[in-house]
């Protein structure tokens, strides 16, 4: 009986020590501006920690959501993403010609220094890299590699694809390719 008892406690303690998978740290994510709800309305963000989508009515909120500002008129002027972090938490590392050379950027950026950090992404496009500070002074890169808008009836409808890289230990060193 007692051996029993003992590989029972011990299977308990075996199932019980095993490690959840982790949150990848980089990886490619579209998000868009839709509201959903009917109130109070919510949108779906990105979170770093996480690495997924996240209700803008979640604690902690999304790092980042898509924003189409627009005209009195509802015409898009451009794309912006936002944080509800309460800091200056974006910075444009570079800007470039063709996704290639995007692309080579991104990969071989493995250390920055931010000179001013801007409240949003502004004016956001493909082929830009931009650097995000998160409320708990952790940071990501981020590649725009594609954007879309279009306007509708009721709401300007926009999304943003983008690769990421987290680097959760606090430094503005990222793993490079």
């Amino acid at each position: 009986m007692r051996r029993y008892l003992i590989f029972i406690l011990l299977t308990f303690l075996v199932a019980g020590c095993r490690k959840d998978k982790d949150a990848p740290l980089s990886g490619t994510f579209t998000i868009d501006n839709n509201l959903y709800g009917d109130g109070p309305y919510y949108a779906f963000g990105f979170s770093f920690i996480s690495a997924g989508k996240v209700s803008t009515l979640d604690d902690p909120p999304p790092d980042v959501t898509l924003v189409a500002v627009t005209d009195l008129y509802g015409n898009i002027l451009k794309l912006n993403l936002q944080t509800t972090n309460f800091k200056s938490s974006f910075y444009r590392a570079g800007e470039y010609a063709n996704a290639s050379d995007a692309r080579q950027a991104y990969d071989n950026l493995t250390s920055a220094t931010v000179t001013q950090w801007e409240d949003d992404a502004d004016a956001i496009e493909e082929n830009q890299i931009w650097i995000f500070r998160s409320r708990n002074e952790k940071y990501a890169k981020i590649l725009i590699t594609d954007t879309f808008f279009e306007e509708r009836d009721i709401w300007p409808y926009a999304e943003c694809t983008f690769n990421w890289a987290y680097q959760p230990d606090g430094t503005l060193t990222f793993p490079g390719k």
